[in-house]
């Protein structure tokens, strides 16, 4: 694995297209998923439907998904703001098909151009669903919390979603927390729970299945997202990145795919995927940060992003890492789209 560096970037000018067209298309993408059902044959029985999954950052939102699908698919950090995108991910179980999407964490410590986005992302997910999962941290609710809850409509069921309960020592505590939260909204269900216990998993996906309507699957039985490889190796990166920077680095920080390209396999030889990302900052101070002392940081990032990419994509990977700075680019409107954000 090689790992280099490269220099500061000038930004680049785009038009901005207004918050009209940025909702219209955000209403586009959302319903798209609502698409024709894989093979377009109707089958009697079947239940599909759309479950988003909302709260603040770094609530275990993201955590909560793999576990609900039984596979990483959307990274994980103790860094808030960690999902920057809407992650769609499915689990086919019997008759039904879970559709789950993954939301950012609705943030409202800082407003530009990045976050700005992430929250259209948010008030876009949360429009068009048959269920939602309003994530919180058991015995827990702040002014994050409350934002998150007011963008939810009352025509949609709800389930509160009271993760980390086994970190709750005095049961009987729980009781007058969770009253006051019946008085905050509505809820369909009070679910206690650890998204790390699989009974709790399974007991959450019943509850589920209650509110989605008879109608055939929209992906194929064994499809686990709608993300690319491509998708899923920017977003390894990143968490590694992340979690060997720790809270150094600040959480504008972002990876690019400059090239994925796939080489087949020769007899029983697995296939061959040659990456290389860029990982983008904003401060040569962060840029020698994630190098590290000659270059041995990044050289772990590459490496532990490798060994993942390599079980999880079941091929031969062979990936570059480079770094370079573009200072300023979180609050540029045609940066932060040209980056893929939506």
């Amino acid at each position: 694995m090689n790992a280099t560096e490269s220099t500061t970037d000038n930004q680049d000018n785009g038009a901005e297209p207004s918050s009209e067209e940025q909702a219209s298309a955000l209403a586009s993408m959302l319903k798209g998923l609502r698409a024709a059902p894989a093979g377009g044959v109707t089958v009697p029985g079947q239940r599909c439907g759309l479950i988003a999954i909302v709260g603040k950052p770094n609530v275990g939102k993201s955590t909560l998904l793999n576990a609900l699908v039984g596979q990483k698919i959307s990274i994980t950090s103790r860094k808030a703001q960690t999902t920057r995108h809407r992650i769609t991910g499915m689990r086919t179980q019997g008759a039904t098909q879970f559709v789950f999407v993954d939301t950012p964490g609705f943030q409202t410590r800082h407003n530009n151009a990045l976050n700005r986005s992430l929250n259209k992302t948010v008030l876009g997910a949360v429009g068009d669903v048959d269920l939602i999962l309003f994530v919180v941290e058991a015995g827990q609710f702040n002014q994050a919390d409350a934002r998150v809850l007011s963008l939810l409509g009352k025509d949609i069921p709800t389930l509160l979603v009271a993760n980390k309960f086994d970190q709750i020592h005095r049961r009987g505590d729980i009781a007058p927390w969770l009253q006051e939260m019946q008085q905050r909204h509505a809820f369909t269900e009070f679910v206690p729970m650890s998204a790390k216990n699989a009974r709790d998993i399974e007991r959450l996906l019943v509850l589920c299945d209650r509110f989605l309507p008879e109608q055939p699957w929209w992906y194929a039985e064994d499809e686990l997202t709608d993300r690319s490889e491509k998708f899923l190796a920017s977003e390894t990166v990143r968490e590694k990145l992340f979690r060997l920077t720790g809270d150094e680095l600040p959480y504008t920080s972002t990876v690019i795919i400059d090239k994925f390209g796939e080489e087949a396999g020769r007899g029983k030889q697995k296939r061959l995927l040659r990456i290389a990302a860029t990982i983008v900052v904003e401060r040569d101070t962060h840029k020698a940060m994630v190098i590290g002392d000659k270059g041995e940081r990044i050289k772990r990032i590459g490496t532990e992003t490798r060994v993942e990419l390599e079980k999880l994509l079941d091929a031969k990977v062979f990936i570059e890492l480079w770094v370079k700075v573009r200072s300023g680019w979180a609050d540029d409107e045609a940066r932060v789209r040209s980056f893929g954000y939506e």
